[in-house]
This record gives C-alpha cells, sequence and structure tokens, in this order.
C-alpha cells in the first residue's frame, strides 16, 4: 500500500508536463513559423516565394542563392539606412541609460519635494499612447526646424516612463546597507551612485537596453512623419517604401530578414541579463 500510495502521483504528474511540452512546442511552431518563411523565401527566386506558399516546399530553400540580397543593396542605399537605424537606437539606448537611471535612482532613495506627485505623474504617463501626442510633438518639432534629422527622431525617446519605473521598481529593492557603506566613507549621492549602485544594477540596466532597443529599433509612426528622404530614413520606413516600390516578394523576404537579424543577435547576447533584470524588478516592486 505504502508503494502504491507513494507512486500514485507520477502519471498525473507526467500527464500534465507531457501536455505543457506539447503546447509549448505548438506555441513555438506557431511563433516560429512565420520568421522561418521569411528566412527561407529570402533565399528563393521571387516566382517561388508565392508558388510555394500553399505546401511545406515553403519552408524549404529551392533554388536557393544570394540575389535577392544583391537586388536589395543595387536598388537602395541599404549601408545608409541600416547605420540611420543603428546610430538612432543606439543613441536612444545610451541616452536612455543614462536619464532613466539617474531619474529611477532619485525616485527611489532621495527624499525632496514633490517625490510622490512626480511618481504619480510617470504611472500615468504609461496609459498615454504615443499615437495621442505624435501631431502636438509634430507641430512643435516643426517650429523649431528640426524636422528630416537625427535629434528629431532621438530626444524625444530619451526619457521614458516605463524605463524609469523599471529602474525605480529595481533601486527600491536594492539594500540601503550599501549606499550607507558608501556614505560612513564620505561619497556624495553622484559618487555612490556611479560607483556603488551602476555596478550592483547590471541586470536592469540590461533588461532596459534589451526592452529600449525592441521598441525603437520597429518604431515606424514617428520617423514616417518626420522624414522624407533616405538620409535619415531608418529601415521600417524605408521597408515600407521598398515594398511600395519594389514588388518582388524575394527581395522584401531579403529586406525583412537584414532589419529582423539586428534584433534576434541582441536578445540572444543579452537574455540572460534580461531573465535576470525582470526577476529582480519584479522582486524590488514586491518589496
Amino acid at each position: 500500500m505504502n508503494f502504491k500510495k507513494h507512486h500514485q502521483p507520477f502519471f498525473p504528474e507526467l500527464a500534465k508536463r507531457s501536455f505543457l511540452y506539447l503546447f509549448l512546442s505548438i506555441m513555438l511552431l506557431v511563433y516560429i513559423a512565420p520568421v522561418l518563411f521569411m528566412v527561407v523565401s529570402s533565399f528563393k527566386p521571387d516566382a517561388r516565394v508565392l508558388s510555394d506558399g500553399n505546401s511545406l516546399c515553403a519552408f524549404l530553400p529551392v533554388a536557393a542563392s544570394l540575389k535577392n540580397y544583391h537586388d536589395v543593396f543595387s536598388r537602395i542605399h541599404f549601408n545608409r539606412i541600416l547605420f540611420n537605424s543603428l546610430f538612432i537606437t543606439g543613441m536612444i539606448v545610451a541616452g536612455g541609460l543614462l536619464i532613466n537611471s539617474i531619474a529611477g535612482y532619485a525616485l527611489a532613495r532621495l527624499q525632496w519635494k514633490g517625490r510622490n506627485l512626480v511618481l504619480g505623474l510617470i504611472l500615468a504617463i504609461l496609459v498615454i499612447p504615443f499615437e495621442s501626442i505624435a501631431v502636438p510633438l509634430f507641430y512643435q518639432f516643426s517650429l523649431i526646424g528640426w524636422r528630416d534629422s537625427y535629434q528629431v527622431q532621438i530626444i524625444p525617446f530619451l526619457a521614458d516612463a516605463f524605463s524609469i519605473y523599471l529602474f525605480y521598481s529595481f533601486f527600491i529593492g536594492m539594500p540601503k546597507e550599501l549606499e550607507e557603506a558608501a556614505r560612513i566613507d564620505g561619497a556624495g549621492p553622484w559618487k555612490t551612485f556611479v560607483f556603488i549602485i551602476i555596478p550592483n544594477s547590471k541586470p536592469v540596466f540590461a533588461t532596459v537596453a534589451v526592452l529600449t532597443f525592441l521598441m525603437r529599433w520597429g518604431s515606424y509612426l514617428w520617423p514616417l512623419m518626420v522624414t522624407t528622404g533616405e538620409t535619415y530614413r531608418p529601415l521600417p520606413v524605408a521597408m515600407a517604401a521598398f515594398e511600395s516600390q519594389v514588388k518582388l516578394w524575394g527581395d522584401i523576404m531579403a529586406f525583412g530578414v537584414m532589419m529582423v537579424a539586428p534584433i534576434l543577435i541582441v536578445f540572444l547576447v543579452f537574455q540572460k541579463w534580461f531573465v535576470k533584470g525582470v526577476a529582480a524588478s519584479d522582486t524590488g516592486r514586491k518589496g
């Protein structure tokens, strides 16, 4: 009897785990199928992209070549457009880490008049969609002559309410003993932040960097509103223009692969820190 009681939960647990693995496998196929189709189609002749779309041949690299990639570089200044996206996104990530981390630390640790009001306003901003302020923002930057430039695509997104809240949630959960020890040694708020807080906050910095990169890399509405040519145009807007002009699915798929590749690389490189940062921020918020 004891033997049966001890082993009784085994089969229900096995069935539950098998169902979970099956469900996750199906979901993986659902999400990875479009990406795989795009990658395979980018190597196919244009005529085969749609003709193979109704069969499993859509996921097989039949008659593969690099012609579509060559066509993309020959039709547009892809290097310039890729540089635009890398530069704009990189500046937003770097500047955002500096500005938003300082703001999050000030809200989490420093005591100053109006602190709770500012924190409440930041939380309120989280529910305001960018589309609702895009037109007034566009008018404002048009008045100062910043249309069709790098700064008009960078400056509005340096300070981000969600990033500030992530930093705030992480910093509020850090032990205060670290800062108290630094204060005893004569360190002020800036020195404490640079030499104590930042080295112990790598997960949240990585999390904010990845999330900011993902959001800004795929930004479409604002660059479409403020750019008029390839000189300052990033990849999402350039791809839309490329699709409307070329009408060749093989070339469009090759463009899409080169646009998505940096996102996958960044996420794969920083995924360990990303998971740690999300978990740490959640723990800090609960604490």
